[in-house]
């Protein structure tokens, strides 16, 4: 796949992602296949950037009929990889380091992302998840940007 985004000079992906710089630098010492460069992350407690592109829904808001339209299947891990991977989350879930327990749950824990393929100035595909775990086929979004 990334041979045929740079062969098509599609720069990407870019992530975007809800945190801190400790918490980054946990999650790319997890994932050392993603470099650093294509990582950025907002610590704000406003989600200003989140907003600015339309991520303003939390998954709480998802209506019943659209739940039932996600079809979530669980990741192939091993057992390890399971375990490694739920260590990680409260490492790099984005919690408010004073937060006490048993309180609200964290605004960011709450958010939702999505995928764009942007052209220049120009957003040619926006997806906004409705659910954790739900997101675009990749093919198509792969398709998309080398096409735009």
């Amino acid at each position: 796949m990334q041979q045929k985004l740079n062969y098509n000079n599609v720069v990407g992906p870019i992530f975007v992602s809800i945190g801190d710089e400790k918490k980054l630098r946990i999650f790319l010492e997890k994932n050392p296949k993603i470099p650093s460069e294509s990582m950025v992350v907002d610590n704000s407690d406003t989600f200003d950037s989140y907003e600015s592109v339309g991520f303003t829904t939390k998954f709480t808001d998802t209506s019943p009929a659209d739940a039932k339209q996600v079809s979530l299947r669980p990741p192939k891990l091993s057992l390890k990889e399971w375990f490694t991977y739920l260590s990680t989350v409260a490492q790099v879930s984005p919690i408010p380091k004073k937060m006490e327990l048993g309180g609200k749950i964290p605004e960011g824990v709450l958010r939702l992302g999505g995928t764009f393929v942007i052209k220049g100035n120009t957003i040619v595909y926006q997806w906004n998840d409705r659910l954790p775990g739900d997101h675009p086929n990749i093919d198509d979004v792969v398709s998309i940007a080398v096409s735009a």
